[in-house]
């Protein structure tokens, strides 16, 4: 087992995840909604977030289920707070605490609806992880996985081979400190070994047609402030061809004639009887 369970603490903690974050739920949020409307739940669901950040969905999903308890839960203890101070508690439905996602302190079938967004594919040992959300879900109960994959992302056009670039650098760097950056695509095995009962694949699909190219542009933009400096250290390229590699993706989001997409896998399951 990998000693570190959050090998990416420093870029998580970092000011760029905050724009991360923001900026990923205003790209994502219009189509996942759609993907939790459908889901069979109580009136009242009981409704947890794993590895909420700065409650970004955390708060939407409580706006959606208008009678739901919502808890968000995080690691980093300053985005917990930004989301206390951002998103208040919704008249008592909505809290943040403070929580390992390897060792959830929730009873066992204690919610109807548990979630997990963009932390699978960057912690060693994501299977911990899920088998803890599958504790403290209730028989007959539905996982939310949105577990990316960073094979899934492509633009055009560039002068070099982006594909390269997701390959030998942050997958690469992701690899070195015990994560797999292409997990998204191994969830439906998982949890159908896990004994999940019927398993969906969606996608939502982050485009320049979908999508505004700005906002697109500005979560590139805050992975680029983030995590150059890693993937320099643990991949093939100088920080220069990194930032010139970020420099051609954001480029071709902006450019009117140009394309970007980011295919985001969300895995679904229900917690078998």
């Amino acid at each position: 087992m990998t000693a570190d369970r959050n090998p990416q603490a420093s870029q998580m903690a970092d000011e760029s995840m905050l724009r991360t974050l923001a900026a990923q739920a205003i790209a994502i949020w219009p189509q996942e909604r759609a993907i939790f409307e459908r889901y069979a739940l109580p009136t009242a669901p009981r409704v947890l977030d794993v590895g909420c950040g700065s409650g970004e969905i955390t708060y939407r999903l409580a706006n959606l289920l208008d009678q739901a308890q919502v808890t968000g839960m995080d690691i980093i203890q300053e985005h917990l707070a930004l989301a206390r101070k951002q998103h208040g508690d919704r008249g008592g439905r909505l809290r943040f605490e403070r929580a390992d996602a390897f060792a959830l302190p929730y009873e066992t079938d204690a919610f109807d609806l548990t979630v997990a967004r963009h932390i699978l594919q960057a912690v060693p040992n994501p299977h911990l992880v899920l088998g803890e959300i599958q504790r403290v879900t209730r028989p007959g109960g539905r996982v939310h996985l949105l577990a990316e994959d960073y094979a899934m992302m492509h633009f055009h056009p560039t002068e070099w081979d982006c594909d390269l670039f997701w390959h030998d650098g942050p997958i690469t760097y992701a690899r070195s400190t015990g994560s797999d950056l292409r997990g998204g695509r191994g969830m439906f095995t998982q949890l159908r070994q896990a004994g999940f009962a019927d398993v969906t694949v969606d996608y939502v699909v982050v485009d320049t047609v979908r999508v505004s190219r700005q906002v697109f542009a500005d979560i590139w933009r805050a992975w680029r402030d983030g995590y150059s400096e890693a993937i320099t250290e643990h991949s093939r390229f100088t920080a220069d061809e990194v930032a010139e590699y970020w420099r051609q993706m954001i480029a071709a989001i902006e450019d009117p004639d140009g394309y970007g997409v980011w295919h985001v896998p969300v895995i679904g399951g229900t917690v078998a009887g």
